[in-house]
């Protein structure tokens, strides 16, 4: 088994409905595709299979109160859940135990995932939340909004039973923003020692400091930005602007042989990028053609993808901006990608099974994978909050042997394969692109050595029933002589 690296795509159209599917990376083939989705941007989320449990992929219809969830190993939806109101954004922290979800009139919902308990709902903005996002430990929660405002909620207040009766504090407010917010992304450690990189229609994205609640850097731009994405050692970030271009910041430059910090001087500290970009510098900037509607960097950090209102997945290669390949199943149906993501494909997904996880099918007599990879637990959600139901407070959990649990793991030396091919395969995508040509050019010539003997073949026919028909002619003529 080799470790393959596949995106998650989410569409929709306010005409049509959309779809959630998954492609190979490296080639942009199509492994899986789950219908009846309309989620909007920021309004899709999922949590990956590991820990011997299959993962699901969280769905906020855009034009109905409706939550769906799909599981890994079906193409139908496992779960329909109707909402308290339509929710414009959704959230699931990383171990996937709470979900989030904003609307339109300015409040957030929390819910227990495996539970479905609702322990939180309050009014967070005084218009619509437009995203929301947990720190990568999950113990804070984070929100843009159309007020122009981000607010950081702590779990551990929102989540205390002392607390349940009066109205969340936020931890802070970034309130440097004039107009609505668009994205927001959440920078790695622990909380509050991260940082986090928001975006607005105001032209700017601005970095911020939690653990001093301060801004650090703002970065102005000539038009609003829509999306902004961040690479994972903070190096640099894009911003996808309306205008249909991506601008690269790098936040570290050399300076006498020695790498140096760009910004963090606070408020004064304003970076203008097309004055920079005007300069002897080179550009940074690639012109997709089309309006950005969501973006994703690889695990490797290698290849970005951008997917646009015109329903193409277009895969820059990072470090010369090249377009590698544009994947676009949805651009005859007019459906915008809301949502990308990249993961290790899932041993469980649908068509695709790992052939481990067959052989353990077989093993134990029973036909589904889930059988022997279960689910990750989840139930409905609640509509209102229920004092009982928190008291009681019961959690499905599935337990498995340590017999099943072993079956399903597999030797250092196949771990250490699997990585090496992995990361061989991210860090160049041109070496994947000559090995998908070499393996398409081996496979034409096997087709015309093929043809070839099959002509051989056809050819000694031809001549076999022309040395007949030719002595069938003399002898005729022969006997009419005499």
């Amino acid at each position: 088994m080799h470790l393959e690296e596949v995106i998650l795509s989410s569409s929709s159209s306010s005409s049509a409905s959309g779809s959630l599917s998954f492609f190979n990376l490296q080639s942009g083939i199509s492994l899986a595709n789950f219908k009846h989705v309309n989620a909007g941007r920021h309004s899709t989320a999922f949590t990956p299979s590991r820990d011997g449990q299959g993962g699901f992929i969280l769905s906020a219809q855009s034009d109905k109160s409706i939550l769906n969830i799909h599981s890994f190993q079906r193409e139908q939806i496992a779960l329909k859940i109707v909402l308290p109101e339509k929710l414009t954004c959704l959230a699931l922290d990383p171990n996937a135990e709470f979900c989030a979800g904003g609307s339109a009139h300015g409040r957030i919902y929390l819910w227990e995932v495996a539970s479905g308990i609702l322990f939180n709902s309050w009014d967070a903005h005084y218009r619509q939340v437009n995203v929301l996002k947990f720190t990568h430990d999950g113990a804070a929660l984070i929100s843009g909004s159309d007020d122009s405002g981000v607010s950081v909620w702590t779990m551990s207040s929102l989540l205390d039973d002392d607390l349940q009766n009066e109205a969340p504090t936020p931890y802070c407010m970034l309130s440097d923003h004039t107009l609505p917010i668009t994205d927001i992304v959440c920078g790695v450690g622990l909380f509050p020692t991260c940082r986090v990189l928001t975006s607005s229609m105001d032209n700017c994205a601005k970095i911020w400091d939690l653990s001093t609640k301060s801004l650090l850097t703002t970065f102005q731009f000539a038009h609003p930005v829509e999306s902004v994405v961040w690479d994972k050692t903070e190096r640099m970030f894009f911003a996808a602007l309306t205008d249909g271009t991506l601008h690269q910041i790098n936040l570290f430059r050399r300076r006498d042989g020695q790498p140096e910090a760009i910004g963090g001087a606070g408020l004064s500290d304003i970076i203008r990028t097309n004055e920079e970009e005007s300069g002897s510098r080179p550009k940074r900037v690639i012109s997709v053609g089309a309006s950005v509607a969501s973006m994703s960097i690889s695990l490797t950090g290698s290849t970005l993808l951008v997917g646009t209102t015109a329903g193409t997945i277009n895969i820059y290669d990072i470090a010369s901006h090249q377009l590698l390949r544009s994947i676009s199943p949805l651009a005859q149906k007019g459906l915008a990608i809301t949502y990308l993501a990249t993961m290790i494909k899932p041993v469980d997904l649908v068509g695709h099974v790992s052939p481990q996880l067959n052989l353990n099918v077989g093993t134990m007599g029973g036909g589904d994978p889930k059988d022997v990879f279960p689910i990750k637990p989840f139930a409905t959600f609640q509509r209102i909050r229920d004092a009982k139901a928190r008291e009681a407070h019961e959690v499905l959990m599935a337990l498995r042997s340590t017999e099943e649990a072993s079956s399903l793991t597999y030797s250092k030396e196949e771990l250490a394969e699997d990585h090496a091919f992995f990361m061989a395969s991210g860090t160049s995508s041109q070496q994947s692109d000559k090995a998908l040509l070499k393996n398409k050019v081996d496979t034409l010539e096997a087709e015309v050595a093929m043809l070839k003997e099959q002509l051989g073949k056809a050819k000694g026919v031809n001549d076999l029933m022309w040395e007949k028909l030719v002595q069938n002619t003399l002898v005729n003529r022969t006997d009419g002589q005499s």
